[in-house]
């Protein structure tokens, strides 16, 4: 195992290397560079998996597999988070007990933005997810928070991102240091291998898309969080980006950080941020 994942290892670094090198924007290593990163990391998945449609990477394990595709495809007819998708556009247009809606609080009335999360407040200096916002407005308002990790929350943006479906992802990353820094935090919080497994999150979704562990195919990490949130079988529910994150950290037996910690956020900004270009699919369905 340990031979296998170092020429994993190997193999990977050598392409991302070899895709700076020829990449007309080579910097310094200091120098971050979210557009090179973005280049080589789609690159990197693109040439990996050629078969692949690009847009078809927001799919997860269904575009690594045939069989689970055409059983996706069949179960996409009556989706399991259909129940979630009907319950967060009626909470969506309910009234808080001020009479304002969470319309008030979102850019063009909240329809058809999921793609511009999360996004980097120059004020506050920090990342700005859909969650986060979603709880800002809601307390804002005088009502209180909802769970980060499931139930009402995953409703909420399901149904957000139900009307942002086919719409392109767009995360901006503005000219502040702090930007930047949030985007290298995400990055290295990405790769950094944590746990008792001392895995990190690219030695499942980078080394290893298409492969199993047990019965469950690895999903590739691009275009992994299009299609948040997601109904899983493993958790007989919904689940939020937030609890995707705890999940793999408790997975590779890793302490998780509570949902929405300044390194969830980050992470969220980076994995947005190189799937740029790539359609929303949310809400979701996996094993």
């Amino acid at each position: 195992m340990k031979a296998r994942t170092s020429l994993l290892l190997g193999s990977l670094s050598a392409a991302l290397v070899a895709f700076a090198l020829t990449s007309p924007r080579v910097v310094a290593a200091d120098k971050v560079d979210p557009v090179a990163d973005a280049k080589a990391f789609q690159n990197f998945f693109f040439q990996k998996f050629p078969d692949v449609k690009h847009e078809d990477f927001v799919n997860g394990p269904y575009s690594m597999n045939a069989d689970m595709k055409r059983q996706w495809q069949e179960k996409e007819e009556f989706p399991p988070y259909e129940f979630a998708l009907d319950a967060g556009k009626e909470m969506f247009a309910t009234p808080f007990k001020n009479g304002k809606t969470y319309a008030d609080c979102f850019p063009n009335g909240g329809i058809g933005i999921r793609q511009n999360y999360p996004y980097f407040d120059t004020k506050e200096g920090k990342v700005v997810t859909l969650e986060l916002a979603l709880n800002r407005c809601r307390e804002a308002n005088g009502e209180a928070p909802y769970s980060y990790v499931k139930d009402e929350m995953a409703s909420l943006t399901a149904y957000m991102a139900y009307t942002s479906r086919g719409k392109p992802m767009d995360i901006k990353i503005p000219d502040d240091p702090r930007a930047l820094e949030a985007f290298e935090n995400g990055k290295r919080y990405f790769y950094t291998r944590r746990g008792q497994l001392n895995f990190s999150c690219a030695s499942c979704h980078v080394q290893s898309p298409g492969e199993r562990i047990r019965a469950e195919i690895l999903a590739p990490a691009l275009g992994i969080l299009n299609a948040m949130p997601i109904y899983r079988s493993e958790w007989s529910g919904m689940g939020t980006t937030s609890r995707r994150f705890v999940t793999c950290n408790s997975q590779t037996r890793a302490v998780p950080l509570e949902p929405q910690a300044d390194e969830y956020r980050d992470v969220e900004y980076f994995l947005s941020y190189v799937a740029n270009g790539l359609p929303i699919s949310g809400p979701g369905a996996r094993p």
